[in-house]
């Protein structure tokens, strides 16, 4: 697991409208934050990302560029982009479940209408340069922090010059 203030790996995700993101082209005035998401398959995923939809100008006044990606094929990411109300979220789409390991994410193995494996949730919060701030990750979908708390928690960090915690 990626530790804070630790580099993280790179990241290279195709996104749904065609283009290709990679995290060491960011840059963000203060932090890029990757929302993995379980998929088109989840119910409080589609919640979670249709909330970061109506917060994500509360995110870019503070500085912060986002992205949520799956482990979803292009057709199902697709398919989540127009079915859910998303319109200014980047979605990635077809992370390798060896790359997910990379950032310590859970993963489970499907069941009912599932797909056969797939990441469970996980926020991070990097630096621009590149090295993890903050992370939180969980291993079933429920019990996410809200992005009102993430962006009180981004309030207070660039008031106070709040170091990232975890590093020892």
């Amino acid at each position: 697991m990626i530790k804070p203030r630790e580099k993280t790996p790179d990241l290279q995700i195709s996104l749904v409208n065609n283009t290709t993101w990679k995290l060491s082209d960011q840059a963000p005035e203060n932090f890029t934050m990757i929302l993995f998401y379980r998929g088109k398959h989840c119910p409080v995923c589609k919640s979670q990302l249709e909330e970061l939809q109506k917060k994500r100008s509360k995110f870019t006044d503070r500085g912060v560029n986002f992205i949520a990606i799956s482990s979803d094929t292009q057709e199902v990411a697709k398919e989540t982009y127009n079915d859910w109300d998303i319109a200014d979220i980047p979605l990635g789409y077809g992370l390798p479940i060896e790359e997910a390991r990379k950032w310590g994410l859970f993963i489970s193995k499907g069941i009912k209408k599932e797909p056969e494996h797939f990441t469970e949730p996980g926020i991070f919060i990097i630096t621009p340069e590149q090295t993890l701030y903050w992370v939180s990750i969980q291993s079933m979908p429920f019990g996410r922090p809200s992005f009102n708390e993430v962006l009180g928690g981004i309030d207070y960090i660039l008031k106070e010059g709040y170091p990232a915690r975890g590093e020892a």
